[in-house]
């Protein structure tokens, strides 16, 4: 079913579901074999307004279309390299489909592509989704696309369509599974990472939300083990169930750091720090005659991660190659600029730690002074 919204399939078919009762005796019908084009229909109703909240300059037409449409022109750009990412929310989907708790999930979905976008320089301009399930429940997808309507609007980029997959068949019972797509765009000459990184650019981290939405099968495994429910309080939260912590929304960094960009100089290079953390993450943006020295005294690691490293017994390095331990982004900024920079970032509402600089390639890319405090 398009975000337009058509079901999946034949959108030329009848509507089977309105024939009189003798005729449907004598044949099967779309809805008899689980695909539900009332519900469908239904869930577009629902989330109209939702995405109707997204619009931007280039993007303000209504979803029904076949495609949706943007102008660069419109959105104010002269001379743009598009930029594009897709990703996924990985088994942080089995959390909220366990605890029924599908409000947020939508957000960490745009997060995960926006942050890989402005880590290049560029702006996110509009977001379309895969949503694809067993048996649609259209309470349920509209607050799935309620999520992701609220991520584009902290990223500031347009819902512009998407797809809704009813598989009879394909899933099991309640899951269902989200893919996300992401395009952005920044004026030639200003993306980044530059070619001027050099021994001593300071490393500046902005701290995460929390988990953000990679290592979950492992913190999967590790609450299945420590016996608690996802119901049960959350032994690192007194203010939430342990559902409730784990599925905080990924950090959305985009009007922070294009803010950052925009207003200050000396913004070198940016990485986000997903699956794989500092070690897989750090290394990508930098040039290879130089690694990154991390002091690991200088970040504060939120009680979640300490949680999950004493319950589940797992190592400081498996840890920071796993998680984000408390930092989700990380900037390259030149010294004399690094001090500028926080605090165009701090007053946008980002926390803002030095963690480390530039310094000339050793063997690793990544090289630690001091430890951890898991």
């Amino acid at each position: 079913m398009r975000r337009a919204r058509k079901q999946s399939g034949n959108s030329d078919e009848p509507d089977m579901t309105k024939r009189d009762t003798a005729e449907r005796k004598n044949g099967l019908t779309y809805a008899e074999v689980g695909v539900d084009i009332d519900a469908g229909n239904l869930m577009v109703e629902k989330i109209k307004p939702l995405v109707r909240a997204t619009r931007r300059p280039g993007a303000d037409g209504e979803i029904g279309g076949f495609g949706g449409l943007f102008d660069l022109k419109a959105a104010g750009f002269t001379d743009p390299v598009l930029v594009a990412a897709n990703d996924g929310v990985g088994t942080k989907l089995k959390i909220a489909i366990d605890a029924g708790k599908h409000d947020t999930i939508g957000i960490d979905l745009v997060a995960m592509c926006v942050n890989d976008i402005v880590v290049q320089g560029a702006e996110p301009l509009f977001f379309l989704d895969y949503f694809a399930t067993g048996k649609l429940d259209p309470d349920q997808g509209a607050s799935i696309v309620g999520g992701i309507a609220e991520g584009c609007r902290q990223a500031g980029c347009a819902l512009i369509g998407g797809e809704t997959a009813e598989m009879p068949g394909m899933y099991h019972g309640k899951d269902y599974d989200l893919a996300g797509f992401a395009v952005g765009a920044a004026e030639r000459g200003q993306l980044l990472p530059t070619d001027d990184i050099v021994e001593g650019d300071v490393l500046l981290g902005l701290a995460s939300s929390g988990l953000h939405s990679n290592g979950f099968s492992l913190v999967r495994r590790i609450v299945a083990s420590s016996g608690l429910a996802w119901s049960d309080p959350a032994p690192f939260n007194d203010e939430a169930t342990l559902a409730e912590a784990l599925l905080e929304p990924t950090r959305i960094y985009v009007k922070s750091i294009l803010k950052a960009i925009r207003n200050t100089h000396g913004i070198k290079a940016l990485a986000h720090i997903t699956g794989g953390g500092f070690p897989e993450n750090i290394p990508r943006v930098l040039p290879k005659d130089f690694s990154a020295e991390l002091d690991l005294n200088a970040i504060d690691v939120p009680p979640v991660f300490s949680w999950l490293a004493k319950t589940g017994g797992v190592a400081p390095e498996e840890m920071m190659r796993t998680f984000n331990c408390g930092i989700g982004m990380i900037l390259a900024v030149a010294s004399g600029q690094a001090a500028q920079v926080a605090a165009v970032l701090q007053e946008a509402g980002e926390t803002v730690t030095p963690i480390g600089r530039i310094v000339p390639r050793r063997d690793a890319g990544v090289i630690y002074r001091g430890s951890i405090g898991l």
